[in-house]
């Protein structure tokens, strides 16, 4: 029976694998907060803008960058929230629509949960580099750090 359980594990674990390996060579975007389109923005939703990579094959096919004139925060030196935590993230959820996955070295929970629940796979990650990071998740090896976000 144990033998039966190991092997069904395995089985389901190959097969994740090889789906999410499969949709990474699919044609798919993903978006990156950037301030200088090398580097990966601290915050999510304090960014200047976002590189739009388009991505075939396992490779970038692409990139645009997208200013950030959809979040409030974008022109703030401060990131104070009196009170509630009420603003809609609706301008930045269509303006990302076309993204199956955003990057950022930091977002607010709430974000990271609305971009999750938009069916867009939202990831926080350590790495620096813009480039970098892209190598990272075409690779499979881009690590999401949920616990690294704010709380808003």
């Amino acid at each position: 029976m144990f033998i039966t359980c190991q092997k069904a594990v395995i089985f389901i674990l190959e097969y994740l694998v090889t789906v999410n390996y499969r949709k990474r060579e699919s044609d798919m975007k993903v978006g990156i907060a950037s301030n200088d389109e090398h580097s990966i923005a601290n915050h999510f939703g304090r960014t200047k803008g976002f590189i739009i990579a388009e991505l075939l094959e396992g490779e970038v096919k692409s990139k645009e960058y997208r200013l950030n004139n959809f979040t409030h925060h974008s022109h703030q030196e401060t990131h104070e929230h009196q009170g509630g935590h009420n603003h809609s993230h609706n301008s930045i959820l269509s303006a990302l629509k076309d993204c199956e996955v955003v990057i950022s070295r930091g977002m607010g929970k709430r974000i990271y949960d609305d971009l999750r629940e938009a069916n867009i796979e939202a990831m926080i990650t350590d790495i620096a580099g813009v480039d970098e990071a892209i190598t990272a998740y075409l690779t499979g090896t881009l690590v999401d750090n949920p616990e690294k976000g704010c709380v808003h």
